[in-house]
């Protein structure tokens, strides 16, 4: 045990570790209270509609089937804010794979058999799914994802580009992605007493009971929502999912406990994807690679029930010098599932277009790409004039070309081979940003001098519990064994959504925050009673307050690829990332964080796909078998490194978020190694052997 504090930054092994590996941890799928019922939903089959009639009689023939909710007896909700929500409510379908009604069984083999007996009959519509630049349905919306605005112009872009002495204008394709968690959404939920209790696979489970609490017309006393352990989310979980909603109600209709788990397959339509985009990026520089102008236009889709703008134009607002600019986000209503959040929403779609670009830009000037990018550092933010908090952009390059053996490359396209093999590297810049939510936490001291912290927050896989106990313990001047955490419950202190890459930043400052104030109550002396002291806290202040520093995080990224010249087939030999994220709070979960984003960013650009069927309206990969993640024998030699920010303009702990930046940037550093292998360029991804092929 140790006996001294530790410092923030150390290595510590994750606390819920061996519950892990020992298969103790349970999530949602792996409550069973006595009377459990499981619910498998029926999804719809046409992609636009209104259904015409439901015959159950087959499905409730089923041995073990208990009923089916379907719009006509299921119970009536209020309008949620999240129109996705509104399931089993009426006749009409927006998109393939809605659900129509949920089979309520003894077991899961009968739900499933009871939902396949389920017949249902639409009158169908034409529909459209295809996204195009020039779509006649697209539109420029007010506000993009975030509340950025959808438009934002400085200087005058189109003068700057007819005046400029060499320019880019390049468009890339980017196809919907999916998150795919390898534990899928579940809820589980009962009630009693009038009081709702629910296990939700959840990146937050205080946003899950509000939701849960609006639609059901209770009050926050009356729903308990735990996300104890969750098995990963990337945003799909982010919000509350259709699933939560169906356990709840069968729970209520039933009068027992409920279980309801989305198939894998059913996971495209019903949880969010990255929307797809059509990204044109125009660049206007002199010939030494000074820019004059930064244009960036994106076209997106939304579905027809929510408009969800993918924010991918922005980061171009923040990197790069110029005295131009002009970044544009259109999108088109289609009929297909909602879009929402994906590991860096905006940024890793914006960011593989922009990078991409300047990496054109580099190979039209001779200008080596990690120089051009130092050429262009702005002072400060070029959009706003704000100072920036810190940036790192320059260090991170000019370190990772360091460790990579970037300068020593011959820069000359498809020069060097091995055999049959065509080698090429590729580097590119990431950013994100800043982002602090309203949180609240307790702490807690008993007689014995053990304290215990509470505050809602998840743990998705990222090490929250670890970290959070090295804020308080720090924070309180005690060994981590001495602190206890409680996280996952919505009856503890409000946390925020696990998300943005701002959970850290926002739990961890509301703990602080309590922390300190403890030390002090306990500084102004007497014994500590019985029952212990306990101080609370709440961020709602410091989260409502703009900064007048531009903070984000940055890195570089550096690949060196193999092309296989026969098959088309590209690997990854080694991919390096540099990352200027504030201070570090825990070496070895941050190291997990950058690799598993920069993995993530591999499967961005070589294997994750997504089509669109346009005929039947759905997407065609809809398992682990068709739509390939990166398996072990995709990543070799991942390296992940940082360098020391001592920024005192962002928390307590001067962290910046880590958790989506690795991503940022991968895509577009491989895409530049595999031009420069080949001398190809190649602008929509996953950068498959039947792209590659033509050019080989």
């Amino acid at each position: 045990m140790s006996h001294a504090p530790q410092p923030l930054g150390e290595p510590v092994v994750r606390r819920e570790g061996r519950e892990k590996v020992t298969g103790t941890a349970r999530y949602a799928a792996e409550h069973h209270p006595a009377g459990l019922l499981y619910g498998r939903i029926v999804p719809a089959t046409v992609a636009s509609g209104r259904i015409t009639a439901i015959r159950t009689a087959d499905a409730l023939a089923v041995p073990g089937v208990h009923t089916v909710l379907t719009h006509e007896n299921a119970p009536r909700i209020e309008e949620p804010d999240d129109p996705v929500l509104a399931v089993l409510q009426n006749t009409r379908v927006p998109h393939r794979g809605w659900p129509v009604a949920l089979v309520v069984a003894e077991s899961l083999e009968a739900a499933r058999a009871g939902a396949e007996a389920v017949r249902v009959e639409y009158d169908s519509a034409d529909h459209d799914t295809v996204l195009t630049w020039d779509h006649p349905g697209m539109y420029t919306p007010e506000k993009a994802n975030g509340g950025y605005p959808a438009v934002r112009e400085r200087g005058d872009a189109e003068a700057a580009l007819a005046e400029a002495p060499v320019t880019v204008d390049a468009t890339y394709t980017l196809g919907g992605l999916h998150n795919h968690p390898m534990e899928p959404h579940a809820s589980s939920a009962r009630w009693a007493d009038g009081h709702l209790s629910v296990h939700d696979s959840s990146q937050g489970s205080t946003t899950v009971r509000d939701t849960l609490g609006q639609a059901l017309g209770l009050g926050e006393d009356e729903v308990t929502v735990v996300s104890e352990h969750v098995g990963g989310g990337f945003g799909s979980k982010g919000t509350p999912r259709p699933q939560v909603v169906l356990a709840a109600m069968a729970a209520r209709l039933t009068g027992q406990p409920v279980q309801v788990s989305v198939p894998r397959r059913y996971m495209p339509a019903l949880v969010g994807h990255r929307a797809p985009t059509v990204q044109r990026v125009r660049l206007g520089a002199d010939r030494d690679g000074t820019l004059r102008v930064v244009s960036h236009e994106i076209a997106t889709h939304t579905s027809r029930i929510k408009e969800f703008v993918e924010q991918a134009a922005v980061p171009a607002r923040i990197m790069y010098a110029s005295p131009h600019s002009s970044t544009v986000h259109r999108v088109v209503p289609l009929d297909v599932p909602s879009p929402s959040w994906m590991r860096a929403p905006g940024e890793a779609s914006g960011m593989y277009a922009l990078e991409s670009a300047m990496d054109e830009l580099a190979c039209a000037l001779g200008v080596d790409p990690v120089e051009l990018r130092l050429r262009n550092e702005p002072a400060t933010e070029p959009d706003s004039g704000r100072p920036f908090s810190s940036r790192g952009l320059a260090g991170c390059l000019n370190e990772g070309a360091r460790r990579f053996g970037w300068y020593e490359r011959d820069p000359r396209p498809a020069a060097r081979q091995e055999g049959r093999l065509l080698l090429g590297t590729g580097v590119a810049s990431a950013t994100y940003p800043v982002l602090l939510s309203p949180s609240a936490a307790s702490a807690h001291v008993a007689p014995d001098g053990l304290y215990t912290v509470r505050v809602n927050a998840t743990d998705i896989g990222t090490g929250a519990r670890t970290v959070l106990a090295q804020i308080a313990a720090a924070a309180l001047g005690t060994p981590q064994d001495n602190v206890t955490i409680e996280i996952g419950s919505s009856d503890l202190p409000f946390g925020s959504v696990a998300g943005g890459s701002s959970g850290t930043a926002s739990w961890g400052t509301a703990v602080h925050k309590a922390a300190t104030a403890l030390v002090r109550r306990l500084a102004e002396g007497g014994t500590v009673p019985p029952e212990g002291v306990t101080v609370t806290a709440d961020t709602e202040e410091e989260a409502s307050q703009d900064s007048p520093y531009s903070r984000h995080a940055f890195g570089a990224h550096f690949a060196e690829v193999a092309v296989d010249s026969l098959t088309g087939e590209v690997r990854v030999r080694r991919m390096l990332g540099v990352f200027a994220a504030g201070r570090i709070l825990n070496a070895r979960t941050a190291r997990s964080q950058f690799i598993g984003g920069m993995v993530m960013g591999l499967g961005m650009a070589l294997t994750e796909g997504s089509t669109m069927d346009p005929v039947y309206g759905d997407f065609t990969e809809r398992d682990l078998a068709s739509y390939h993640v990166p398996a072990c024998a995709d990543v070799t030699d991942l390296q992940a490194h940082w360098i020391d920010e001592d920024d005192h303009h962002l928390n307590p702990m001067g962290s910046k978020g880590i958790g989506e930046i690795g991503i940022v940037g991968t895509a577009a550093a491989i895409g530049n190694a595999v031009r420069h292998a080949t001398g190809a360029r190649l602008r929509s991804l996953p950068l498959t052997p039947d792209k590659l092929l033509p050019y080989l």
